[in-house]
This record gives C-alpha cells, structure tokens and sequence, in this order.
C-alpha cells in the first residue's frame, strides 16, 4: 500500500535527519478519517531545524511529490495524505485474489523449528475448563507460527508423572474396584483422587504412602507401572474426544514419564559442572545471583521434580529439534520455574536456552471462583463444547430451519464460539465464563465474524461471482476505503500476533473487519447492476479470504452458510 511510497517520500525528503526505519514507526493513522488515511507528526524535528513544527510540516507537504497522493496538507504540526483509493483498492484487492492461500503470510521464520509445549493435561484429571487456555492459545500460537515461516511442533507435554499418581495408586489400592473404574475410568479416578485429599487432612500419614509408592514406580516396580500404564491409556483415549471437537492435533505425545530416564545425564552434568550443592539433604542449584529461589533438582529421599523433568525436555527438544524458540504456554503462576530452568541453562552452558520463551495466560473463573480438580470444582470442558454446539444448533434452527448441513455448522459455530471467546481476550487478562453470553450471533463473538463471513459467500452467491472475473476498480464511497484499508493491515497483524505471542491481535482484527464489512454491507447496493459492480463483488471476495484465513489462525472453521 501507500504507506511504504509515503515513508520513502518522507525519507528523501528527509535524508539527513531521519532514516526510513526511524519514520516508520512515527506515521499515524488520524482518527478522523476525513482528515487524511495516513499522518506524519514534525514535533521532533523542531530541534533539528529550528523552526515551529507547523512550518515544519507545511515545508514537508509543499516538497511532497502531489502526483503520488489524492491530496497532501499541512493540519498543524502534522502533515496528513489522502491515498488514491481507486490504484489502491485495485492493487489490493488483485494482491488478496491471485494469493489467497499465502496473503498475510511472511517469512520471518526461515524454516526454522519451533517446539510448542501445550494443552498438557495431567493423566487420570478430566480436561475441565482450566486445560483450554494452553490448547487453544498454543495451537494458534502454532498457526500463527506457521504463516510466519516458522515450522511448529505441537507437544502434548502429559502430566503422567509425579507424586500425583503415588496419591492415585494408593487411593485406588484403599478404595477403588477394578469393575467400576473399567466402566467410567476417568471419572472414578478423579473421585478417587479428590476422596484422597479430603481423608488426607485428617490422616497425613497417607501423603506418606503416596510418596513411597511413587518411589517405587520411579524404581520400575512392576505393579506400580502397571497400573500407572492402564490410568495412562484410559486418559488418552477420553482427552482424543476433546482433541477431536476441537480440531487440534499434536506431534508428540511424550509427557513427564518419557523423560525418567534421560534426568539422571543432566544431573550428572549439573554436578561434573559443580553447580550443584546439598541442602537439608536435597541437591539444589543455588540461584541467589539471579535474585531467583533454589531450583530443587533432587528431593533427600532421591525423587526428582518438575525443573529435573523440564531440564531433561529442554535438552531432548533442543537436541532433537535445534529450535529457533521453544515456546512453553504454561499459566502464568509457573513464570518463576520458567525463570528457573532458564536460569540452570544459561549456568550449564547452553546459550540456546535464551530461545526459551514461556508464553503465560491468565485464568478462566466461574462465578469469581478458580478451578479446582483437587477441591472438587471441575467444570468439564467436554461438557461446556457440548452445551455449546446444543445452543448453536439451537439459534441456527431459528435463522435458518432448512439448512441441510445444520448438526454440522452447529459443531463448528459452538466449538468456534468457546475458542474466539478465549482468544479474543488478551491472553494475560482472566476472564469469568458465561457460555450463553459467547454463543451470540451479534456482539464481539466468534458466530458474529462466522455468520458475517456466511452472509458474504451468500452475496457472491446471488452475485454469480465468479473469482478471477476482471474488474476495474473505482470504488471511491467510505464504506469500500475503510473495507480495504483495513483488509490492507492483515500482512502487519499477523506479524504482531507473532511477535507478542499474542493470538487476540487476530481475533480483534477479525471482528473489526466483520463490523466494516457489515457496515459496507448496511450501505452500499453490492448487487446493483453498474460498471462497478465486479469491483464491489471482488472486494467481498477478498473480505471473506482474510475473514477465513484469520479463523483458521485461530482454530475455526468458516462455513459458508449458517
């Protein structure tokens, strides 16, 4: 767009005082539409010429080459352009339709890998609400990454190690029969876990148990590991039902357990590297330099923890992988550990360690309240898709009681309902879940941006629109300008998406473009018969090219009619 040929008319015009990338970041956009599509502000070349930034920029528009813009004006300090909508609307328009599957995309990552550590749910717990931030984040994250030229590996880091299944196996050993956890694995083993922590408090010695019992599974006990291997397998197969609703799938698989035996090398290098030392028994690293709490290597009774596990991935990723970033999306209340095991790293040697980049989240609450496996407080993520599909279905049944293909829309507009809603919120903020208030076809909703992309593909539809049809543009109203200006900003977007580990920057792109769209929609006749109208159809097109691209970004699906 003319952004570039303005900062380069800029810069010549400028050559002794700013360089192109020290203008870039100066150029606004007025708020104020009439005021011009793009501004530059001359305050700090006060200094520099001496003069008053309203000469400044009245100097600037004068030398401005008039036949690269619609107009040029000197407005106080700031020197604002009009764009000639019709070349730009053209070449934008044309640049969307000829690379429809590549448009926005760059190549930022020049191949290079990038290990995503998500969605990790812990063996034998139902996935509840509190898995979906890390899932869908790191799968969009993973999207994201892609467009960007990178090649993602999604990992489902399982929690299918640890004193948690000392606890389980001594719950199921006290209290569970085989028969009724065969029928309903998932669900009596989560009672069996929370019925443990609720006789804990008045029997303490049971903690006890659990951490011999997980002694002996790390010890390759053969009992022990089979039982673990039976809750392992019963997990996966219910979390693939979720995995399915929600279209995601992973390139690994390999939890806390896979790495048992690859601790023991790193502990040996800790010490070789004399950076370890005892302390009340326990083998730590001592972080005191780094303003950081001890990372706990080995407990005294010889049980290793979540920072000996996560040492041993993060050599085995880097090894395997030689990422260019290793992203870990892991809630924010483990940002210390992640400080930790950057820490021990960069002690260790491994300068690879700085591509580490944990990418934290904030919570979703119900009713004000955390969600808790251990007190009982599950609200099961299967069970609110579900609940959400059923709602969908519901308010496509009124619009449209003859769509053929509605259980499936259904699917898509109720799963995509629970995902955009996650998305759209910036990934630091918490947010409390109410699943009516998501499940809306109007309002910031992801069923908003999918029905405005439905109500487009249905204009082409009526339009006969055929892609690849010539045009020649000429749209000049509002309406079509702010359309395309905003379809212009996708390419940027997606760059600040990437470089914030921030998937609400698509989200609120996406819904920005369905209300311009929609308000394009309220007040141009897009079907009138004229010389423009290929023009007006081919914008649409290239509205709902953007419009499903950045769905897909963001794990949804675009259907064509809802």
């Amino acid at each position: 767009m003319s952004k570039e040929q303005f900062i380069k008319d800029l810069s010549t015009i400028l050559t002794d005082n700013l360089t192109i990338e020290e203008i870039t970041p100066l150029i606004e956009t007025p708020k104020d539409p009439k005021m011009g599509d793009l501004a530059f502000p001359a305050f700090q070349l006060a200094r520099v010429f001496r003069k008053a930034p309203q000469q400044i920029a009245a100097d600037i528009a004068e030398q401005l080459p008039a036949e690269n813009y619609e107009s040029v004006e000197a407005v106080g300090p700031y020197v604002n352009i009009k764009l000639k909508r019709d070349a730009i609307g053209q070449s934008i328009i044309e640049d969307v339709l000829e690379n429809p599957e590549t448009y926005g995309s760059n190549n930022d990552g020049e191949g290079g890998n990038v290990p995503i550590d998500m969605s990790s749910p812990n063996i034998a717990k139902p996935m509840s609400m509190g898995h979906l931030r890390s899932t869908v984040i790191g799968n969009a994250l993973a999207n994201i990454s892609k467009k960007s030229g990178y090649n993602p590996i999604r990992i489902n880091y399982l929690g299918d190690w640890g004193t948690q299944f000392g606890k389980l196996i001594v719950a199921y050993k006290l209290w569970g029969n085989e028969e009724t956890v065969r029928e309903n694995p998932v669900t009596e083993l989560v009672k069996l876990y929370v019925h443990f922590h609720e006789v804990a408090e008045d029997q303490p010695e049971l903690e006890d148990q659990a951490r011999e019992v997980f002694k002996r599974l790390e010890d390759g006990d053969e009992e022990m590991l089979e039982l673990w291997q039976w809750f392992r397998d019963e997990s996966l197969k219910e979390f693939q039902k979720i995995y399915d609703l929600l279209d995601i799938s992973f390139d690994s698989f390999n939890g806390e357990a896979f790495f048992n035996d690859k601790m023991q090398p790193i502990i040996d290098e800790l010490e070789e590297k004399d950076l370890t030392v005892l302390s009340e028994g326990a083998t730590i690293v001592d972080l005191e330099d780094q303003d950081l709490p001890p990372a706990l290597i080995k407990k005294s009774d010889g049980a290793t923890l979540y920072v000996t596990r996560d040492l041993a991935a993060a050599t085995y990723r880097f090894e395997n992988y030689d990422f260019s970033q290793s992203i870990y999306v892991v809630g924010n209340e483990q940002r210390v550990h992640f400080e930790q095991l950057k820490a021990v790293l960069n002690k260790m040697g491994h300068e690879w360690a700085n591509n580490i980049v944990h990418v934290p989240f904030g919570l979703i609450t119900k009713d004000g309240k955390k969600l808790s496996t251990r007190k009982g407080q599950i609200v099961l993520l299967e069970d609110v898709l579900n609940e959400a599909i059923d709602l969908a279905l519901k308010q496509i049944e009124a619009k449209n009681p003859d769509l053929a293909t509605k259980e499936t829309v259904a699917r898509q507009v109720g799963v995509g309902a629970v995902i955009f809603h996650d998305l759209k919120n910036e990934r630091m903020n918490s947010f409390d879940f109410n699943l009516e208030d998501i499940v809306q076809f109007e309002g910031e909703t992801g069923p908003y941006v999918q029905y405005t992309f439905a109500r487009a593909k249905s204009i082409l539809r009526r339009g006969e629109y055929v892609r690849g049809t010539d045009f020649n543009y000429d749209l000049t109203d509002d309406y079509s300008w702010e359309l395309v200006k905003k379809i212009e900003q996708y390419g940027s977007v997606v760059r600040r998406a990437m470089r914030d580990y921030e998937p609400s920057v698509i989200a609120k792109y996406v819904i920005q473009l369905s209300q311009l769209f929609n308000k394009f929609y309220a007040n141009v006749r897009i079907l009138d018969e004229d010389d423009q109208l290929q023009s007006r159809l081919a914008l649409v097109d290239a509205m709902t090219v953007v419009i499903k691209d950045a769905l897909a970004l963001l794990g949804l699906q675009a259907p064509e009619e809802m």
